[in-house]
């Protein structure tokens, strides 16, 4: 299983609409997803599910994906029947409305007995999730991120959406995958064609421990990238602080007259790590 080289920016595209699968691969996404679920109208769900599938077996693209309908769905069931059979090689399964840590272990034992090398995604958009989200975190080692749904959740919260009512759900969902090692991505933003508003609501997901941020428009797909990737400077002051660590004959170092401690080195290696993973080093 594997997940995509860096997870700054998740594109979501409609599974119903065949035609635009492949404009939404190269809008320069680090993922796109294929929504199943939100996306398409009941009536057109089973129609929708074989080109997508399709499409995900062709790709072959561990930056590929679709979200299918939850588990505890009768389409559900039959999104994750159809992915065992197609059996599609790298890329990966995002599971909407995930509240135990029980349905990504299903989904990890189908698609494993299958015979599958899909990755999971496990979407953060209830009440019942949120209080799950640390145990799901760590369900499976097949997945790869956690996704924040800030629209579901705060109807499941009774909150009106604002970024001050959920901060406590951000900040939960944010430490339980960063405890477990895994990119949490937050939500699209809705206003997608005010563009510096989207940079502003990444800059702060950024601030707030996320990894990356998700999109429903193509067009924003820049912005958020340049976001969560780091600059000339922030690349120039990690390679100082490490040079300057790694100089030292005793482990400790200073600059600018601050002690530089091993948490400030696997954050600056982290740094590094990002920037070499979306092509900046």
């Amino acid at each position: 299983m594997t997940a995509p080289r860096a997870l700054r920016s998740f594109l979501f595209a409609p599974a119903n609409r065949p035609a635009i699968f492949d404009k939404a691969r190269g809008s320069g996404a680090d993922a796109v997803c294929l929504d199943l679920e939100d996306a398409v109208p009941p009536d057109q769900k089973a129609t929708a599910r074989a080109p997508a599938l399709e499409w995900l077996v062709q790709a072959a693209d561990p930056g590929c994906g679709v979200r299918i309908n939850g588990l505890r769905t009768p389409e559900g069931l039959a999104d994750i029947a159809a992915l065992c059979a197609a059996r599609p090689g790298p890329g990966f399964v995002l599971l909407p409305k995930v509240g135990a840590a029980a349905e990504v272990q299903i989904a990890a034992e189908a698609l494993e007995a299958a015979g599958s090398d899909l990755s999971l995604g496990a979407l953060i958009e209830t009440a019942e999730g949120l209080e799950a989200v640390a145990r799901i975190a760590r369900a499976s080692d097949r997945l790869s991120f956690l996704l924040f749904g800030a629209v579901d959740l705060a109807a499941d919260l009774g909150v009106d959406g604002s970024d001050a009512a959920l901060a406590y759900a951000r900040g939960r969902v944010v430490h339980a995958g960063r405890a477990a090692g895994r990119p949490v991505l937050d939500v699209p933003a809705l206003d997608f064609r005010d563009l510096a508003a989207v940079g502003q609501a990444a800059a702060r997901a950024k601030a707030h421990g996320f990894s990356g941020k998700a999109a429903i428009h193509p067009s924003n797909i820049a912005v958020i990238n340049d976001a969560f990737t780091p600059g000339a400077e922030e690349i120039a002051e990690a390679q100082e602080v490490l040079a300057l660590y790694e100089a030292s004959p005793n482990g400790l170092a200073v600059r600018n007259g601050k002690l530089i401690e091993k948490p400030v080195i696997r954050a600056m290696e982290a740094r590094l790590a990002l920037a070499r993973a979306a092509g900046r080093l």
